[in-house]
């Protein structure tokens, strides 16, 4: 008999009178705060300008929400099409059921939709976000302890968590894989954050490094679920796909390193414009040539020097009289001059 374990929640909704507060949305909704605000200060201390990683993220989330459920329906698309299946199903999201590889993939679609927009480079945009998205994984893995789903082999460990009977499930302790992951993607936040300090990572790197360093973990985590999932010549799939893409992140870091070395100068370009700094009389006379008293003033401005030039033509023309009779007395005055 196990005497310690992680009790689960007798329920995964939280009833606040009319509106019924899921847990797993919860936790998803803490992990997207925690990542901008995270992403936020790594942005500004990179020389961006603060809102813009909530603004970019306007466009990320949606499309990571989607890109997630789409990945875990199509993977595990017998749990909505099989026989005795409702399709309706699938789009029930806060019963859980988002895969973390459709959510990037998709989320940075949408992030580069954002970054074209505001026209920042999707790298680096990605490296101050890098983190945070670890964090907000680590929180959003709380919502599969809401839902008792998620769990891996049985366990008397002190610290499993005790699943009670329900759907697809059977009463017992099992290893917390949920909580594995949530720890895993902290550390993963912390090797980045140090990474990027000690090395100055740039041009998507720390992206590339919390990629690989997930992978990691992901793939033996997932060697020990017992959820239901396709499997590939005796592994999962989501451990395939962990392989692949840790390869691939491996490769690019590599590969950035040797073609852009360094980090980016300038994350946003107009991010450290000072207000002000043009000339107050240029400004001003190049935005009031743009309206009716701007206008005005300036045909005002060439009647003035119309008139100018009219006043000095007469005595332009006295003085080049008065030149020409001082020239003549000087040549009457002269020696050996004849006179008339």
């Amino acid at each position: 008999m196990n005497l310690a374990f992680i009790p689960s929640p007798s329920t995964g909704v939280l009833q606040l009178g009319p509106i019924p507060l899921r847990g797993y949305a919860f936790c998803i909704i803490i992990g997207v705060f925690v990542a901008v605000w995270l992403g936020n200060k790594r942005w500004i201390a990179r020389g961006g300008k603060p809102g813009t990683v909530a603004d970019i993220a306007v466009w990320a989330v949606p499309f990571g929400l989607v890109g997630g459920r789409l990945y875990h329906v199509i993977t595990d698309y017998q749990l909505y099409f099989g026989e005795g299946r409702d399709w309706v199903d699938a789009f029930k999201i806060w019963e859980g059921g988002l895969g973390i590889w459709g959510a990037i993939a998709l989320g940075a679609v949408g992030a580069w939709i954002g970054c074209r927009r505001r026209g920042i480079p999707l790298p680096a945009w990605a490296d101050a976000l890098a983190p945070g998205i670890a964090l907000a994984q680590a929180c959003g893995r709380w919502g599969n302890w809401f839902n008792q789903e998620l769990y891996g082999r049985a366990t008397d460990l002190p610290w499993a968590v005790e699943i009670t009977d329900g759907p697809n499930r059977v009463a017992g302790t099992y290893h917390p894989t949920f909580l594995y992951e949530s720890l895993w993607c902290v550390g993963v936040a912390l090797l980045v954050i140090w990474a990027d300090r000690r090395f100055t990572l740039g041009h998507g790197r720390a992206f590339a490094l919390y990629v690989a360093a997930y992978c990691v973990g992901r793939g033996w985590i997932e060697y020990m679920r017992v959820d239901e999932a396709h499997h590939v010549l005796g592994l999962r799939l989501n451990v395939w796909t962990s392989i692949v893409v840790f390869v691939l992140a491996v490769v690019y870091l590599v590969l950035s390193a040797k073609l852009r070395p360094g980090r980016e100068a300038v994350v946003e370009p107009d991010a450290n414009a000072v207000p002000g700094a043009k000339d107050a009389d240029t400004v001003a006379g190049a935005e009031g040539g743009d309206t009716p008293a701007g206008e005005a003033a300036a045909e005002g401005d060439e009647a003035d020097a119309g008139a100018a030039a009219a006043e000095a033509e007469p005595a332009d023309a006295a003085d080049a009289e008065g030149e020409a009779e001082a020239d003549g007395e000087d040549k009457a005055g002269a020696p050996g001059a004849k006179k008339l």
